[in-house]
This record gives structure tokens, sequence and C-alpha cells, in this order.
């Protein structure tokens, strides 16, 4: 596929978009949460 034929390299492609995609849902999710844990510092 789009002339890569080395399977490493698709592997690499995918779990780079896959952890990308968990850190936006990651900080999505704890966007609110930052103030409240910065309170008693």
């Amino acid at each position: 596929m789009f002339g890569i034929s080395d399977p490493q390299i698709w592997i690499s492609y995918v779990l780079a978009i896959v952890f990308a995609l968990a850190c936006i849902v990651y900080g999505i999710l704890n966007w609110n949460s930052e103030e409240e844990s910065n309170h008693g510092s």
C-alpha cells in the first residue's frame, strides 16, 4: 500500500497515530482536573 512494502514501517506509522490519539484523549479527559491538583502546592 502506498508503495511501502515493509510491514515494520506500517506498524510504526500505526503505533505513532494510536499514541498521538491516546495523548489527545488523555489531555481532554484530564483538562479540568489539573486545576484541582495544583491547589495544594
